[in-house]
Formats: structure tokens, sequence, C-alpha cells
């Protein structure tokens, strides 16, 4: 009988998206084959520990969102030959048996933005998802419209702002976009998903309090033009070549100006989503393949979410972002897109995590040695 590959399910993680991390983990945990797949529970608490908790004790809880005990040994990894060792951390408690591969189920700053990632290829371990690069790129809203559109992808007009500049000349800053931008502007957060920190400002008397708040999440924010758009979503998996889901169009609740993170993770009632959107079948093709454009333009690798404005007026779409590390909870967009395309939860998983091998395994066939 062949041996289970033991899979780290990684979450938690120093972001304001903890929580959110905590109900995916939770869903992976619950779908993935366990006659292929050993889950090894690892999380990373608000303070940036790392711990192994026991499978049974997490499972106990049958939660909607992991716990992670504080008294669970604290680890650390290191590379192992094909595998990916997880050490004590103190040396004292005994060894725990290696993983084959590292699944991260954590968002936001410090997860999903590369610096997992390269902690991740320090320790020679495959995982799902993009690398330092695409993981970089994707998270920040500023660089990737950049590249997005250095491809030839639509993007909507929009500024980019520090906060050592606002603070410096806050009054210029606000008469740029007033310059610049027409009411309603949305101000975001650079490096963060999941709408933290997102206001849609109306009057620009109200963009002071709103760039106050972004600013408390990020040292760089966006204002962008707000256009009378729809929401259209697309779910990327990698592949020879990557393919495209069905889109998906989301429309916020009565109760929420715009899809907000209440209305993604808490409201049950927050939004209402078309699966299919509700497309010609031109619109479909073209927004399939524009997400497809943009997972190869980012240099993406596993999976990515990516959003889209479809213009009412014009009919024109435009690239809003990428989630390279998009929510796997029960309400989630990307694994509801990829089962509508006909690739259900547990075989999602499975494909996730067999992409995660391939590339380790293809990356770990360059040459290294450069002597001679």
């Amino acid at each position: 009988m062949n041996r289970k590959t033991r899979v780290a399910v990684l979450y938690g993680g120093k972001s304001g998206e903890h929580e959110v991390s905590l109900k995916s983990a939770a869903s992976v945990l619950r779908y993935l084959d366990r006659d292929r797949f050993e889950p090894v529970p690892i999380s990373i608490d608000k303070q940036g520990r790392w711990q192994c908790h026991d499978l049974r004790r997490i499972e106990a809880t049958n939660g909607d969102s992991l716990p992670i005990p504080a008294d669970s040994p604290m680890i650390r990894f290191e590379a192992q030959g094909a595998q990916t060792a997880i050490l004590p951390a103190d040396n004292t408690a005994p060894a725990i048996a290696p993983v084959d591969v590292v699944f991260p189920v954590i968002h936001g700053p410090l997860c999903e933005d590369g610096a997992v990632q390269g902690l991740l290829e320090l320790a020679g371990a495959a995982y799902v998802g993009s690398g330092v690069l695409a993981s970089a790129v994707g998270m920040h809203k500023d660089i990737a419209k950049r590249l997005a559109a250095l491809a030839g992808l639509p993007v909507a007009p929009y500024l980019a702002l520090s906060r050592r500049d606002y603070r410096r000349d806050p009054e210029g800053s606000i008469e740029a976009a007033r310059e610049a931008l027409t009411l309603p502007v949305f101000v975001k957060p650079c490096n963060m998903g999941s709408s933290v920190g997102v206001h849609k400002v109306k009057r620009w008397e109200d963009l002071d309090a709103a760039l106050t708040d972004a600013f408390l999440y990020d040292i760089k924010v966006l204002i962008e033009q707000g256009i009378d758009a729809r929401e259209i979503e697309v779910a990327v998996l990698d592949g020879d070549p990557p393919v495209a889901s069905v889109a998906s169009e989301l429309n916020a609740g009565p109760q929420h100006e715009f899809y907000s993170y209440e209305a993604k993770y808490i409201d049950q009632d927050g939004a209402t989503v078309d699966l299919p959107a509700k497309l010609d079948a031109g619109q479909m093709a073209r927004v399939r393949q524009l997400a497809i454009d943009a997972f190869v333009a980012l240099e993406c690798s596993g999976l990515a979410r990516v959003d889209f404005f479809l213009d009412r007026q014009s009919g024109a779409f435009y690239f809003n972002e990428i989630n390279t590390l998009p929510g796997f909870t029960a309400i989630s967009m990307y694994p509801k897109m990829m089962k509508a395309s006909g690739l259900p939860y547990p075989a999602l998983l499975t494909r996730l995590i067999e992409l995660a091998q391939e590339r380790h395994a293809e990356r770990a066939g360059l040459k290294t040695d450069y002597a001679g």
C-alpha cells in the first residue's frame, strides 16, 4: 500500500485576515481526500509563533474555524531531502514526521505576499500556490495594475499615494485626486485583501477620513476611479495551458454599498452571486481570456482569482486585482467557480497539491552548480 502524502495545512497568520484563514483551513481539512493525504495542521498565531497541532484535537472542535491551541509545540521548517522536516523550535520535544507538501491557507500581508513563500523556498518545501515573485506582485495592487497594463490588460484610472507623501502634504494629495478622478472613488490599502480598510467615498470632504483609516493597514493606498460597473470574478487553475472557470458576478446586498469584508465573511445575506455571470458568449469568452492573460503576465502558478469591473455604460472590462491565495471558506468564490466549471472541491484540493508537487519537482531539476 502506498504511503499517504503528508500535507501541512498552514493557517492563521499575522494579518488582518487571520480569522478568514481559520475558516478557509477548516474547509480544506474537511474536504481533503483522506485516502490519499494525511493532513498536518500547522498554524501561525497573531504573534507570529509557528505551532504544529494534533489532528484529532483540531478536528474534535468540529467548528467552522480551526482553533490554535496555545499549548501545542512551537516548530520550525528545515529542508530534508525531497521532504520538509518539522522540527521542535527548542529541540527538546520529539521530532515530527516530515511533510511532502505545504498547503498555505493564509491570506493578507506576511501570508500571501511572498514572505511565507520565501521561507518555504528556503525550507525546500513543495507548496501550493504562486512563488515569491507572483505572490508579492499579486498582493501589491499598484504594481499588479502596472504590470497588467504593460501586458495590454485594460486598467481603470487610479492614483497611488504613500503615507509619507500624504502626511507631508495632505491638501495637495487630495487636490491631486480631485483633478485626476471624479466621484465616487474607492480608497484601498495597497497590500490588503478581503476588502479590509476599503471605503467608498462620495464626497471629497470624506476622503481624508477614508485615507486615514486605510493608512492604518498599509503605507501605500490606492484611490481608484469609481465606475458604474458590475463585479466579475474568474478562477484560474494552473496547467499547460492554465484554464479559466466560468465567470461569476457579485451583487452587494441592500445593506452594503459594495462587496465589503462584512458582506464577504459575516453577513450571510451580504451579497448575491450569479454563477455563471449573466454575460453573453462573447463577454464570457473575453473575461476568461483576460483572466488567463493576467495569470500569465504576473507569473502566477497554482491558482488565482482574478477580479474585473464590467462598465455598464461602455461594456468594457477593467482588470481590478488578482488574489493568489483566494479564500477557501464554504462561501468563497474560487471553489464555487471551479465546481461550476466541473471540478468539485475535493478534486480541486487534490489537483492543487499535485500542481505543487509537479512545480517543485521541475524546479528541483534545475542546475544549481554554476562551476565549470
